[in-house]
């Protein structure tokens, strides 16, 4: 009788050990994976970073554009900018600016890039804009470099240059050379259009398309420049026509010296 009931009981026993055996396993995996998610994206040391960040807003930005960052006479306001504007503008030294409408130009920065990443977070954390982009986002590796030269002499070359050695706008203004900006401040200059700048979306311009404008970018500056005068880059045909033109004028004075000097002379030998 006993080992009857043994044998019904069996089964159920096997179902029941199974499914607690299920219960345990997915409590761990809720453990394990809800402590993994906190430690990557640390919720109290980006607390804390907002927090630090808030603090030094306060201390260097709050007098031109606020103490919420909502904008003064002399500042527009930061809210909706985006970390990637803050992160951009601060690492370039273009902010803190000394005279806020005028275009200011890369200079040393006196804030480490702990202390951007903190002032970018409390900004960010007032809601909206671009964030900063990753490394992954921005590196070149496997990046076109072909269709990245396409792409910048379409949307970039006609204030850039060719090269990315900057020039001149309308208006007094002047777009920046690339010379010395990282892939990390390029891409955030395409997310957010400082300046006269436009903004090329991700609508516009695709993540993978502005790496390959970065890869173009970076890999023409570190190229060699055989030739002469480099002329911005601009192509042994405009060097040419250049040194050319040149010639011709010089060529030109030297003859209307000449003329001058004979005619001169002939006038002394009348008298």
């Amino acid at each position: 009788m006993s080992s009857n009931i043994a044998r019904r009981r069996r089964p159920w026993a096997g179902y029941a050990a199974i499914a607690g055996g299920l219960v345990v396993a997915g409590t761990l995996y809720g453990v394990l994976s809800s402590g993994g998610t906190a430690d990557a994206s640390a919720p109290s040391q980006a607390s804390t970073s907002v927090s630090q960040g808030k603090s030094l807003f306060e201390t260097s930005c709050a007098s031109c554009h606020g103490l919420d960052a909502q904008g003064t006479s002399q500042a527009p306001s930061l809210v909706g900018a985006g970390a990637a504007a803050v992160d951009f503008q601060m690492s370039t030294g273009r902010m803190p600016a000394k005279e806020y409408g005028a275009e200011e130009d890369r200079k040393p920065t006196s804030f480490s890039q702990k202390q951007i990443y903190d002032i970018a977070g409390y900004v960010a954390s007032l809601g909206g804009g671009p964030a900063v982009p990753d490394q992954q986002q921005t590196s070149t590796d496997g990046a076109d470099t072909a269709l990245g030269q396409q792409l910048f002499s379409t949307n970039c070359s006609q204030c850039h240059g060719f090269a990315g050695a900057g020039g001149a706008l309308t208006y007094g203004k002047s777009a920046p050379t690339l010379n010395q900006s990282t892939p990390a401040q390029i891409y955030e200059a395409m997310l957010t259009g400082p300046e006269a700048m436009p903004v090329f979306g991700d609508g516009t311009v695709t993540p993978s398309e502005k790496r390959d404008i970065i890869a173009y970018v970076t890999k023409t500056r570190n190229e060699a420049n055989p030739g002469g005068f480099s002329l911005a880059r601009t192509g042994t045909v405009t060097e040419g026509l250049v040194a050319w033109l040149g010639g011709l004028g010089f060529l030109v004075l030297i003859a209307m010296w000449l003329t001058a000097k004979r005619r001169s002379n002939r006038v002394e030998s009348e008298q």
